[in-house]
């Protein structure tokens, strides 16, 4: 059972990023205030849905969250500050854009870099524990599936339609056969080390 709240008598923010190991691609982050006592049966960590589920929760997150927001960080800002400060920068960006001011923040994982004055409290398998963590990594990830979606139609032969940018051995062989694209991570090792292909 998910935790409705840290602290009950503040406005909480859950934030969470997805996309930190992709090949290719963003880093998108999504911020979002739950009312409340709020209350959900199978809301849960996005990795732990199904796509269904997961696109059905959207819409229900986005109906009854006081606030919600996704933002993104593109592959040449991440190959530029690298991409722990990528995931920082694009919930940053989620938090900007909040119509609701919270009083803290509650981050997915065990690092943050601070917002400004913020209170912040990182949590790890945060998405397994609150509802407003889980939320945003429901938010982020349908945002970032259905943006890998559109993209493999404009580079097809990658497989970004099924593993949405992750190294799988279709993106991999996709990388060796028709080299990289414009959106891939250039600061990443994109393909296995000469080392370990021949050893």
């Amino acid at each position: 059972m998910l935790l409705p709240h840290h602290t009950p008598d503040l406005v909480e923010a859950g934030c969470d990023e997805v996309g930190r190991g992709c090949l290719a691609g963003p880093v998108v982050a999504a911020a979002v205030i739950l009312p409340k006592n709020y209350f959900h049966e199978t809301l849960n960590d996005s990795k732990q849905l199904g796509r269904d589920e997961r696109l059905l929760l959207r819409e229900e997150i986005q109906r009854d969250a006081l606030a919600w927001a996704v933002a993104e960080v593109d592959n040449n800002e991440i190959d530029k500050i690298n991409i722990l400060k990528a995931s920082f920068k694009a919930m940053h960006l989620a938090l900007d854009k909040l119509k609701v001011k919270p009083d803290l923040l509650l981050i997915d994982g065990n690092r943050f870099q601070p917002y400004g004055e913020l209170s912040f409290e990182c949590v790890v398998k945060g998405d397994a524990t609150y509802l407003s963590i889980a939320a945003a990594s429901v938010l982020a990830k349908t945002y970032r599936d259905e943006l890998m979606l559109k993209l493999s139609e404009q580079f097809p032969g990658y497989g970004w339609e099924t593993n949405v940018g992750y190294p799988t051995e279709e993106h991999r062989d996709g990388i060796r056969n028709l080299g990289i694209t414009p959106l891939h991570r250039r600061s990443f090792q994109l393909l296995p080390s000469q080392l370990e292909l021949f050893s």
